[in-house]
């Protein structure tokens, strides 16, 4: 499972499988996420990485006739306890995902959404939200003269980052990170990776990612999945440079069939 985890664990899934209908999409995964850290998750198109990740705050949930074996546990608090409130969950583990999608308001109130829902509708604290979540998702200087701008007059890196400002408005203590950078430029990328390296330090991320030298960079932990299935997990330099298993090796040096 990888080197000595020296922080404490945020995310742990506990033989979990999942189900489609009768389709296994997912086998007896099992992994220790630490908190403080980025994790990536990769491998092939269809090899469960989504699935896994939607798991971890239970988006799968709004698909029909979906269930699942074994368990997923937050700081040690089981995700299917019914005493758990799904609202309550996605609040604590924010989504960012692959295609930047912010709603058709202005930049201030892509921000604040969640907390207008929640009722919250206090001035001072809903401009300090605004602030804090741009520049933690490095954007307060590019927009701070532009709040009341809609957001759709932003480019699309800049659309990204105000999804992650969006997604950590409400302090969650896991981001869940899908292809963050699949739609964006290589510049806007690199925004991206080093946001993602900055927004360790206050949140644990787990990220999906097609990109290996995406994941060499930012990673801490690296998870190769193939048709379901975990085939190793352990420390990123470990993964890349001294793999255990002949896939693993195969995938990320480019000769997997």
């Amino acid at each position: 499972m990888g080197g000595p985890n020296l922080n404490p664990l945020m995310i742990e899934v506990d033989h979990f499988s999942f189900f489609y209908g009768p389709k296994q999409a997912l086998h007896d995964i099992c992994m220790a996420i630490p908190e403080g850290e980025i994790t990536a998750l990769i491998g092939p198109s269809g090899c469960g990485k989504s699935t896994l990740l939607r798991n971890l705050n239970r988006l799968n949930d709004l698909i029909d006739d979906v269930h699942h074996e074994g368990d997923i546990r937050v700081e040690g608090t089981s995700l299917y306890d019914p005493a758990v409130e799904v609202i309550s969950l996605r609040k604590r583990v924010g989504m960012v995902f692959q295609k930047y999608n912010p709603f058709p308001k202005s930049i201030y109130e892509n921000v604040i959404f969640s907390l207008r829902v929640a009722g919250r509708r206090k001035k001072a604290e809903l401009d300090e939200v605004v602030e804090r979540s741009l520049r933690s998702a490095a954007l307060w200087t590019e927009v701070k003269d532009r709040l009341h701008e809609s957001a759709y007059s932003l480019s699309g890196g800049q659309q990204q980052r105000l999804c992650i400002a969006r997604a950590i408005a409400n302090r969650p203590q896991v981001l869940l990170m899908d292809e963050p950078c699949a739609a964006l430029d290589p510049i806007a990328t690199l925004k991206i990776e080093e946001l993602m390296m900055e927004l360790k330090k206050e949140f644990t991320l787990v990220i999906v990612t097609h990109n290996m030298h995406q994941a060499s960079r930012c990673s801490d932990r690296t998870a190769f999945m193939f048709m379901g299935k975990l085939i190793e997990f352990a420390e990123t330099t470990r993964i890349f440079n001294n793999p255990n298993s002949p896939q693993t090796e195969a995938y990320i040096t480019g000769r997997f069939s």
